[in-house]
């Protein structure tokens, strides 16, 4: 009996150990294989005659090829970390050079509420109309001068309206402002970009500087944007730098009766046993750009947002990244109109590369049906 046993003992390691035998030569064989030159041009030939998506390509390899693939995504990884620390010290080199442009922000914001006036070097500039510009300029203080004759000078201070204007002429600002909102935002004097600390979590925030007004009482109203420059551990991949993960706005002081983001309306209620009727006055949400400082808070819990709710937050998120790339930096451009004319050049130019390229197309499409016998 005990014969037995270990004769089918035996019988089942031999046949184990054949089977790693035998793998162990078709893997060897495989190698060979792929390490042969026709042989390699001959599959390279029967896939370029075969319409395969990448991820079906991908899965026709060879194991010894997709465990290479594998060690090239390791890397790839890598790299993400890498670059997310790239990203980290461009912030900090933000910050630096933000220090830098603060004076002449300064001098900007005195220039513009009349708190200094400009040197005549200062105010030297020469346009490319410059000799039409001086035609009309004669003709327009030959107008002024008989207009000061018989009414006066008026004294105007700094440049009026400078950042309701510039809001005025951006869409994207302009969209969301209101006609109750302008009287606010004419008293709007600066906005400055804060980057966080060294040693802090990566975020920027937008101050809004206002003058003494009806509205409110705060004479600085805040946005905090918070970023995260890391690879998604679940989609490492995905990275592409620094993103807002969340933003944070601040309390508003407004004074009695001036809050322009809510509005009283007026409901009848029906009495269910009298049946008698009353009117009550409620408060409800209005649309106001002020609205902008108290964004959709989100969730730490990992709950998901409504579409709407993503949508709002992204468009916020957008708006904020526009005032600190563009609107802050180049704010004179903006208020005269030549970003925004920079800008529209160059979606133009964008849009007229993509129809080139349908083009393109079009016309290797034409070229493949004439040259082909069957069509």
């Amino acid at each position: 009996m005990n014969l037995s046993v270990n004769k089918t003992e035996e019988t089942a390691s031999d046949s184990v150990e054949a089977a790693k035998n035998a793998s162990n030569k078709k893997e060897k064989l495989a190698d060979q294989v792929m390490q042969n030159p026709q042989v390699l041009a001959a599959l390279q030939e029967r896939l370029d005659n075969t319409a395969l998506t990448p991820s079906s390509y991908i899965e026709t390899l060879p194991k010894a090829v997709k465990r290479r693939i594998d060690a090239l995504k390791q890397l790839q990884v890598k790299c993400a970390h890498i670059e997310a620390k790239f990203y980290e010290e461009v912030h900090d080199l933000e910050r630096k050079y933000a220090a830098l442009y603060q004076p002449l922000f300064d001098k900007r914001r005195e220039f513009i509420n009349g708190e200094a006036e400009p040197t005549d070097a200062e105010s030297e500039w020469h346009s490319e109309n410059e000799e039409e510009e001086k035609l009309a300029g004669d003709l327009k203080n030959a107008v002024v001068i008989e207009e000061k004759a018989e009414a006066g000078e008026t004294n105007v201070k700094g440049i009026p309206d400078f950042w309701f204007t510039i809001f005025r002429n951006v869409d994207m600002l302009s969209e969301l402002v209101q006609e109750y909102d302008e009287p606010i935002l004419k008293h709007l004097q600066d906005i400055k970009v804060k980057f966080s600390e060294p040693g802090q979590p990566m975020s920027f925030s937008l101050e809004f500087h206002f003058g003494p007004n009806d509205y409110f009482s705060n004479s600085v109203l805040t946005k905090t944007y918070k970023m995260k420059s890391e690879p998604d551990k679940t989609d490492p991949f995905s990275f592409e730098g620094p993103e807002i993960v969340d933003c944070e706005g601040c309390t508003i002081d407004w004074k009695k009766g001036k809050n322009v983001t809510v509005k009283t309306i007026k409901k009848k209620q029906k009495h269910k046993g009298r049946g008698t009727v009353r009117t009550i006055t409620k408060q409800v949400p209005n649309d106001s750009f002020f609205n902008f400082f108290s964004p959709i808070k989100v969730s730490g819990d990992g709950e998901s947002l409504d579409e709407d709710s993503e949508f709002t937050l992204a468009a916020d998120f957008e708006i904020g990244h526009f005032f600190r790339e563009r609107i802050v930096p180049r704010a004179v451009l903006y208020f005269t109109g030549e970003a925004i004319e920079d800008d529209d050049n160059f979606e133009e130019d964008e849009e007229g590369e993509e129809e080139e390229l349908e083009g393109e197309e079009e016309g290797e499409e034409e070229e493949d049906a004439e040259s082909d016998p069957k069509v």
